[in-house]
């Protein structure tokens, strides 16, 4: 077997521990379940928020007092705007009550009512309404002109049938709209950064533990570091597709018994076309899960105690959401200097390259961004394995750089070899 050859042996021997000893653990359950318990929890405060909100917004109303026949006139035009509005937008329920004789005097005690909460109060002839509203009621009095003004339109032409009939036609656009293409390109941006910020904070501690257990000292003998460095990146990436391949199984499932499961999709049109992209993502995610988890690494590997591991990686998080800034602002101003600043620094590339694909057609800018970050992962671990030669190991650097994809015959210390067969 050629070195080359023992090298990578080696490393997929260490990748296959680390994802055998993450996996097969009743902790891994847990932690491929966890986003349930954030949806539980999510769930539980958006129904809590939204009790509440709706609370006051269940008594707010707009009353109408007016004549029996005014009042329906006004209930049937409420009937059709209200129909124009999304909910959360749609103006407080309209109530008709009729006249009486002083309606001006009950239009103020309606503000007055202990069962609901009137936000605004028209009374008087609809020709010459007078209308009533508290500060916050502007727009529930502009809506009760209107309502006003319609009914006074339909007795003007003689009825309430429709004055016009209008033929609706939908169409496609044979150019894609600037639109769809940003919403794909931020679509990327925002996977790639939560899905790698939820899923490489994990390989923080791996190396700490290797410390604490001794090890690490074991398989530095019998195994270049760099091998270590890129097989638990390796087997944590494996541990990370396994749960993505999951919940995007489920969730494709799901969407599918859904009214109008792709309609949520219908609205993103990404320039390379969504077979491309969808491949394009999936490589830009393990690019930024590769590059980010080699830097996690590096850090957990100058780590002796779980508390130097949380103020080492506080620092990686917040660069980490700096870059998510970055690439969000490349994918909406594509072509700009600062999206090309964010395709070229290493740690934003694989987020701005993902928008890149939203916005632009072109394919081969993704190939030389692909090799420039993959020659940046190896930078990262080789840096990382370096460091910790000679900050924990004491051990000193002696090697060329990229020693993992380097030709070498064999690895000697001392003038006896070493078997770097790792079973």
């Amino acid at each position: 077997m050629t070195n080359r050859g023992r090298l990578i042996r080696q490393t997929l021997t260490i990748a296959r521990r680390d994802f055998t000893a993450t996996v097969f653990t009743p902790l891994f359950l847990l932690f491929l379940l966890s986003p349930l318990f954030l949806i539980g929890f999510a769930t539980v405060g958006a129904l809590g928020g939204s009790t509440l909100a709706r609370g006051p917004a269940d008594r707010t109303r707009i009353i109408a007092f007016v004549a029996p026949t005014d009042g329906k006139l006004l209930l049937a035009a409420d009937g059709k705007l209200r129909g124009l509005f999304r909910d959360r937008d749609a103006p407080p329920a309209l109530t008709a009550e009729p006249a009486g004789d002083d309606p001006a005097k009950r239009a103020k005690a309606a503000f007055e009512a202990k069962d609901f909460d009137a936000i605004a109060v028209l009374y008087g002839p609809l020709d010459r309404p007078q209308i009533l509203h508290i500060e916050r009621g502007t727009r529930s009095a502009d809506y009760l002109t209107q309502l006003a003004e319609i009914v006074v339109r339909q007795r003007a032409s003689g009825g309430e049938g429709p004055l016009s009939v209008a033929t609706r036609t939908v169409i496609k656009p044979s150019i894609v709209s600037r639109s769809s293409n940003n919403a794909a390109a931020l679509i990327g941006v925002t996977g790639i950064f939560f899905l790698t910020l939820f899923l490489s904070g994990q390989a923080v501690g791996t190396m700490a533990e290797e410390r604490s257990n001794k090890v690490i000292e074991i398989l530095a003998a019998a195994v270049p570091l760099e091998s270590v460095f890129l097989g638990k990146l390796l087997g944590m990436f494996g541990v990370a597709v396994l749960f993505v391949t999951f919940w995007g199984t489920l969730i494709s499932q799901i969407g599918t018994f859904l009214p109008g499961g792709g309609a949520a999709l219908s609205g993103l049109a990404p320039a390379v076309g969504m077979p491309v992209f969808i491949l394009l993502f999936c490589a830009y995610f393990t690019m930024a899960y590769m590059l980010l988890g080699a830097v996690f690494l590096g850090v957990g590997a100058q780590a002796s105690t779980m508390r130097e591991i949380q103020m080492l990686s506080l620092p990686i998080t917040i660069i980490q959401m700096a870059m998510f800034g970055l690439a969000s602002s490349a994918a909406a101003d594509p072509g700009t200097s600062i999206a090309l600043l964010a395709e070229i620094f290493p740690l934003s590339s694989p987020y701005a390259m993902a928008a890149h694909a939203g916005n632009k057609p072109e394919i081969w800018p993704h190939l030389a961004a692909l090799a420039w970050q993959l020659l940046w992962v190896s930078i990262t671990i080789w840096v990382g394995a370096g460091a910790f030669r000679r900050g924990v190991l004491k051990s000193g650097s002696g090697r060329k750089p990229f020693a993992l994809f380097a030709r070498r015959a064999s690895r000697k210390d001392g003038g006896y070899a070493i078997d770097t067969n790792v079973s």
